[in-house]
């Protein structure tokens, strides 16, 4: 059996060192040697099936290309968490879409700005950034001074809803999915999940270590149960919630396209990586999150719900 190399960033050094484990070596899993918030992928077990469909199921799913920022349009700002605030500035959102979007951001800007969709989408999607541990870095680092890595891919998909139709999204809708102060907070709110391209199936709140060649992804699932009166609310939660397990909206809430949002990543193996994340907070996956704000044309909007209520599958740019 071939060695197994790993590049390791050398602590206290700043540069790279490469760890031959041959095969009379100790087997140390790649996980341990990355630091505590890694996990092996092969170690993690495959998700809960997908829920049933009853008769009548919004079964389609529509994708379209926003790109994946090769404009490098990053700022601090969140316009759903803290408007008008330039926010911190080692906590940087990488952005797809509406390419206005800053701390400087109201409806009326949003709505008039160009758009990096190629089918004319308007909404803004954004994450924190992912970046390398820079050198000296350590499990846990805190420098924020790691190259920025820029996603190879930006996977973004619209689905149903397995129980029934689909409505609109309005204007403005706000989602958030994950939570940026889970260290302190508990962890309640904590969604965002990773895994890699070779198994999609496994996927957890941990970093995880892939095998060589192997893509690292973020997988992003939004909420989809909007109460039908508000476009954001003080938790930026409540009006739109998650699902039960079998797909099913909770009481006075009306299923929307869902959005998936999947960030991938070419890093190579055994280097550490971090997302930016707020003071105290660890850097640690289990903060990670995202946001969407609906600016799509009602003209784009209906033709969605009109594909995932039909079962279609549909896909545009």
């Amino acid at each position: 059996m071939l060695a197994l190399e790993l590049l390791l960033v050398a602590l206290g050094f700043g540069v790279a060192q490469r760890v031959d484990i041959g095969d009379d070596a100790p087997r140390t899993p790649v996980a341990n040697l990355l630091g505590p918030d890694f996990v092996d992928i092969r170690s993690v077990p495959s998700g809960p099936a997908a829920p049933a469909t009853a008769p009548g199921a919004a079964t389609g799913t529509f994708t379209w290309d926003c790109g994946r920022n090769e404009n490098g349009h990053r700022n601090t700002a969140n316009i759903v968490m803290a408007p008008g605030f330039p926010g911190q500035p080692h906590h940087v959102h990488d952005y797809v879409g509406n390419v206005s979007t800053d701390v400087n951001s109201t409806p009326r800007t949003l709505a008039a700005a160009a758009t990096t969709c190629r089918n004319g989408d308007r909404s803004t999607y954004f994450w924190p950034v992912l970046r390398t541990v820079g050198p000296g870095g350590t499990p846990g680092h805190t420098g924020h001074d790691g190259e920025i890595q820029v996603p190879v891919e930006v996977g973004l998909t619209f689905s149903g809803n397995p129980r029934g139709n689909v409505v609109a999204m309005p204007q403005q809708l706000a989602g958030t999915v994950g939570d940026a102060v889970a260290v302190t907070n508990g962890g309640a709110h904590a969604a965002a999940t990773w895994t890699c391209a070779s198994t999609p199936q496994r996927r957890t709140t941990a970093y995880p270590a892939c095998p060589a060649g192997d893509r690292v992804l973020r997988v992003y699932d939004f909420p989809s149960c909007w109460d039908g009166r508000r476009a954001d609310s003080q938790s930026h939660r409540a009006h739109l919630v998650f699902p039960t397990e079998d797909g099913a909206c909770p009481h006075n809430t009306f299923p929307v396209p869902r959005l998936r949002l999947t960030l991938a990543y070419d890093l190579p193996p055994g280097v550490r990586f971090q997302i930016d994340a707020f003071d105290g907070q660890r850097n640690s996956p289990l903060t990670d999150h995202a946001f969407f704000v609906n600016l799509m044309p009602e003209s784009l909007m209906a033709k969605v719900v009109a594909c995932l209520n039909s079962g279609r599958t549909c896909r545009e740019g």
